[in-house]
């Protein structure tokens, strides 16, 4: 090797493995972090992963706010509505006034029993 290119050659290699190093390390801090948020939000984070377990459930489609609102205790309503929203439910009222919850998600499926029905 050219006695010119040596030492070019051995500061990319250096670049390279110093670069390789900073990633690995950064992915590793921002791991911990997110973990370390995530125990800090975590009756919220619980909150919202328990509402999408009964708002997925196979055979309902929809929830009343009152089912959610009885096994999601120790929130308040709008707090407990907030949680429904961040976990990606929307909501609809029945002709008799009652608020129901289901996941935007589910919608094709909710649209498609609709036309079963009729």
């Amino acid at each position: 090797m050219d006695a010119t290119l040596s030492p070019a050659f051995l500061a990319l290699l250096g670049v390279l493995l110093g670069g390789c190093i900073s990633f690995f390390l950064n992915r590793q801090l921002l791991n911990h972090q997110l973990r370390a948020l995530r125990e800090q939000h975590k009756t919220e984070y619980m909150a919202e992963e328990t509402a999408r377990h009964f708002l997925s459930h196979k055979s309902f489609t929809d929830r009343s706010f009152a089912t959610l609102q009885k096994h999601l205790g120790g929130f308040g309503d709008d707090e407990l509505r907030k949680i429904l929203v961040r976990a990606g439910a929307i909501r609809t009222y029945r002709e008799d006034g009652s608020e129901w919850w289901r996941l935007l998600s589910r919608m094709d499926e909710y649209i498609e029993n609709k036309i079963r029905q009729s």
